[in-house]
């Protein structure tokens, strides 16, 4: 059964799960006005999730993505955490404040969390998807034996033959274009930084998956693009930033409108992993913490909360994780549904001309 059908889209799109970002409002929106609405749970427990869960089924009786993050277990390192927080302690000293004495792993790695395997299992949404990884093979049997339709990011071909041969259904190419974190399996090893519309040529290509474009797509013309190539849907994040119901605060969506939407950069120096976000005072300081390196995700991304809670407190905004794709310019501020709307007719008019 074609994707679309299956769960009952009637454009082809799907609004990314981005944690902090989307909400259970967000998701809900965007499903009941046929797109394929996601909550992104990763900075959550099981409790956490499952709360989210009942809100968006609450909300709607259409499907609905859940996704995960199955990073690698950080490990904690005294030495290059100490050496990160002296780096940083400058900037701190900025706004009368101390980094923390030490960091904390905040987020704990699906692969590490047997209590989220056994909520999905137990309240079974329709569709999961997995970023920075995937978990082990009996998980994601166990997954799809209760019904569960799986989907997983790739940065790669190599990336995606992996998920293809675990048996994940369907694959999210994340061009270099996306906004918010990479989703590479192994952040230090080499990324050859394709964009989406190469990526998702090769896994069209290459592989038997269904295949959802994602990065730097942002009206329908995109959307209308993404199923030219292949591709069975759009992924859209940075689309969604500016909506009434996204969790952002008001110094995030006037960046998002600023002159710095010309400007993302990726950076690891906020959270420990490459991420793509709006040009701040944070991903300023790329360079001049280049003789350090961050600690793990995302015990290094416990430091950048700090450092803008400090920062706010001061009444200092640039500091914020500001994720945004590289068609952050082409952002417009309306409610989901309407968004929804906005994106199926464009990509009518793109694919009748």
């Amino acid at each position: 059964m074609d994707f679309l059908d299956r769960f009952g889209l009637t454009v082809p799109l799907v609004q990314a799960p981005m944690a902090g970002v989307s909400t259970p409002e967000m998701a809900s929106e965007a499903s009941e006005a046929g797109a394929l609405g996601s909550i992104g749970v990763g900075a959550t427990d099981a409790d956490g999730a499952a709360k989210m869960i009942a809100t968006v089924r609450a909300r709607t009786a259409r499907p609905f993505n859940v996704n995960f993050f199955v990073h690698a277990t950080p490990q904690a390192d005294a030495q290059r955490e100490t050496a990160w927080l002296a780096a940083l302690a400058p900037v701190f000293a900025e706004f009368d404040a101390e980094p923390p004495a030490q960091l904390r792993t905040t987020y704990t790695s699906f692969a590490d969390d047997p209590e989220m395997v056994r909520m999905l299992l137990a309240l079974r949404p329709p569709i999961v998807s997995f970023h920075f990884g995937l978990p082990d093979a009996a998980v994601i049997a166990a997954l799809r034996q209760a019904g569960i339709f799986l989907l997983a990011t790739a940065t790669s071909l190599a990336e995606a033959k992996r998920a293809q041969d675990c048996g994940i259904d369907a694959l999210v190419a994340q061009g270099i274009e996306a906004g918010g974190h990479r989703g590479i399996f192994d952040p230090d090893s080499p990324d050859d930084a394709l964009g989406t519309m190469a990526l998702t040529r090769l896994l069209v290509r290459d592989l038997e998956q269904p295949v959802i474009a994602a990065g730097g797509i942002m009206d329908g013309a995109g959307i209308a693009s993404a199923r030219a190539l292949g591709a069975v849907a759009a992924q859209l994040g940075t689309a969604f930033i500016a909506c009434p119901e996204s969790a952002t605060d008001d110094a995030y969506r006037a960046a998002l409108m600023s002159s710095a939407a010309h400007h993302s950069r990726m950076t690891r120096s906020i959270s420990g992993r490459p991420a793509r976000a709006l040009a701040n005072r944070f991903t300023a300081l790329e360079t001049r913490l280049s003789g350090a390196t961050p600690p793990d995700y995302p015990r290094a991304y416990d430091a950048g909360k700090a450092l803008n809670a400090a920062a706010k407190a001061s009444g200092e905004a640039g500091f914020g994780a500001q994720w945004a794709g590289q068609g952050a310019p082409l952002a417009r501020a309306m409610p989901a549904a309407k968004l929804v709307a906005q994106l199926r007719g464009e990509f009518m008019a793109a694919i009748n001309r």
